[in-house]
């Protein structure tokens, strides 16, 4: 059996369609949460029948120190004011060495937010931008 060692140091690459919004050092939210009804069986009280019904997806948020593909990340905000259609997106998790770990693609991504440094004589932190994104769910891949 061999053993999995924890992996550190992960950067997150983002690209929506055929744009890459950059790397990314933080990604939140990467999940989904499927509404179960349930359902009494006449006669039968052994159980309650627990139904899948939809799929709640979450909002993801990306966040990182300003560069220049903080540009990028605007003009595709941009974009998106002047064109209704939802794109999709990929997110691939790699080492700082460029070994993918694994990748999520998404289905009709479209930016909720954008949130960037606060400016100021006391702000002695690394400037960042937040980055969050809606979308449909996963695709297969």
């Amino acid at each position: 059996m061999a053993i999995v060692e924890p992996v550190v140091g992960i950067q997150f690459l983002v690209q929506v369609d055929d744009t890459s919004l950059g790397a990314f050092d933080t990604c939140e939210g990467l999940s989904c949460e499927v509404e179960v009804e349930q359902r009494q069986e006449g006669g039968n009280n052994s159980y309650v029948w627990q139904l899948p019904s939809r799929i709640n997806y979450s909002n993801i948020t990306l966040k990182r120190p300003l560069s220049k593909d903080t540009e990028k990340v605007a003009k595709w905000i941009a974009s998106t004011t002047t064109e209704s259609r939802r794109r999709t997106a990929n997110i691939t998790a790699m080492t700082t060495d460029g070994t993918v770990i694994t990748r999520w693609s998404l289905l009709d991504v479209i930016p909720v937010k954008w949130e960037g440094p606060a400016f100021g004589p006391d702000q002695a932190a690394v400037l960042t931008e937040t980055v969050e994104i809606a979308h449909h769910g996963f695709l297969e891949q």
